[in-house]
This record gives structure tokens, sequence and C-alpha cells, in this order.
């Protein structure tokens, strides 16, 4: 099945989220431009808030979003609950992100790592699968009741099970 990207950026990351639209296509990915659309400035929060939520809305399979650095981008892309977005600047970290965290949201920094590494990094993201195991499933329902504010409980009877 093919898999469905959005992918939104800042001024930063506006020429590369240009370059890599033409490299997923060419992969055969469905890709959709979620802005910014120049190079002229603007603020990474709102740019991340229009791709997540087109990617809550169900309009995509996953996202990329690209700013200067990738941290700022991914601490708001972050802020929406349901956002597994992780910050990846290498294969290995892109690798982790979809098997133990089962991100949905690829974030890189276009000042940070060249064109070449981004192209590995999204084969690397999108081609692997989110482990299964347990614990992994367990830890993915913690960030949730993270978002949820239901972690509190999950502490408590974490640490009641210590205590025996």
């Amino acid at each position: 099945m093919m898999k469905r990207i959005l992918i939104g950026s800042d001024h930063a990351g506006f020429a590369v989220k240009g370059k890599l639209i033409g490299y997923l296509s060419s992969k055969g990915y469905s890709v959709t431009d979620c802005g910014t659309y120049s190079s002229e400035s603007c603020d990474y929060p709102l740019e991340a808030h229009k791709t997540c939520k087109r990617l809550l809305d169900g309009e995509g399979d996953f996202a990329i979003l690209i700013c200067g650095t990738g941290i700022g981008i991914s601490i708001a892309a972050n802020k929406h609950r349901g956002i597994r977005a992780a910050l990846c600047g290498d294969i290995f970290s892109a690798e982790m992100a979809r098997q133990h965290n089962d991100a949905n949201v690829l974030c890189m920094g276009a000042r940070v790592i060249g064109f070449d590494l981004m192209k590995d990094i999204c084969d690397t993201f999108f081609t692997t699968e989110a482990l299964t195991e347990p614990r992994h499933i367990r830890r993915q329902q913690e960030l949730a009741a993270i978002e949820n504010g239901t972690a509190d409980e999950l502490c408590a009877a974490q640490d009641t099970e210590e205590n025996v």
C-alpha cells in the first residue's frame, strides 16, 4: 500500500522540503505539501500545527517537518495529542523512532544535516515497521496516558508493585 506523507516546513526548511517532495514522489509515495510555500520568514509552531492537524484528520499516514535544527518544530509537533514526533539526525534514530516509539512524524534540521542523509533517514523511517512486543506497546500506552492526564495513576500502580 502506498504511504501518504504530509510534509511541512518553516522558511529554513523550505528549499530542502521541495527537494524531498521530488525524491519521495519518485519513490512512489503520495506526498502533500502543507506549507510554507516560500522562503519568507514564518513561524515554525504554526507550520507544525497545520501539518499535524492534517495528519490527525487522516489526510496522511505520516508527516515530515523541517526547520533549521528540527528542534523547535519537533517540540511544536509533540504538543498535539496523538502525535509522536521524532527528531532524527541519523539513520539509527530513524529506525528506533519507528520500531520502539511508533513515531508518526519525522522531524529534521535543514541547517544540521545534508540532503543525502535526509534521504537515507526518510528511506529508513518509511520502511521500518513498529515493533509489537508488549514492552513497546506498553510504553506507547504510557505516552498516551501522559497526553490524556492519566499517567499519575500508572505511576502509583507501578510504585505499589515495586514496594510489594
